[in-house]
């Protein structure tokens, strides 16, 4: 299974980005955020999601693994086949989507691209609730990766205050090997 690519981009049409990795050319479906966002752009970096049946086998792209995430929600859903998902996704920003679907707003999710009242309605019964604990799931992880870059930085002799000072500046995205590296840079200058 194909989970991510990034190479130059070769060609695009319609809603396919031909791609190229070592010499392969990977067409990949894109929503239209995504290929809007690329606009100019040379090189691609996507998250894939391989989508495999009898006859075909399609990859499907995005930007971040959270566009990724509810697209994998809404194929869930009954009625709702990845290129249904892409062409959702492809309307609106993803935290608008998600959004809407936390408020259980059925007749802004119609507005949506192949989305009837009854698939609307279909969508916030399933999903409503989930894809918020999808973003709590983050930031638990990332709060954990704080706290393991403190502990590291505190049991290789540093002060408990300066190092929570300087973790406290990094970026919720460190991971704990970048974070022990930059909190030692930071913390040894002092």
């Amino acid at each position: 299974m194909i989970g991510y690519l990034k190479g130059p981009i070769l060609n695009t049409e319609g809603d396919t980005l031909l791609v190229n990795l070592h010499g392969i050319g990977y067409e990949v479906m894109v929503s239209e955020q995504t290929q809007n966002a690329l606009i100019g752009e040379n090189t691609a970096e996507l998250w894939i999601y391989t989508h495999v049946r009898e006859d075909q086998l399609n990859l499907f792209g995005f930007l971040s693994p959270a566009e990724k995430q509810l697209f994998l929600s809404l194929i869930k859903v009954n009625g709702i086949g990845p290129k249904v998902a892409i062409k959702i996704l492809g309307a609106a920003p993803t935290a608008y989507i998600i959004n809407m679907i936390d408020q259980g707003d059925v007749k802004g999710l119609t507005q949506l691209p192949k989305v009837g009242k009854k698939t609307a309605e279909t969508i916030v019964l399933e999903l409503k609730g989930k894809l918020v604990l999808l973003e709590e799931q983050k930031q638990q992880q990332a709060f954990s990766c704080r706290a393991d870059i403190v502990s590291a930085l505190v049991n290789l002799g540093f002060k408990m205050t300066e190092v929570e000072k300087v973790v406290h500046e990094m970026s919720p995205e460190t991971d704990l090997q970048e974070g022990v590296r930059k909190g030692l840079q930071v913390l040894a200058a002092q």
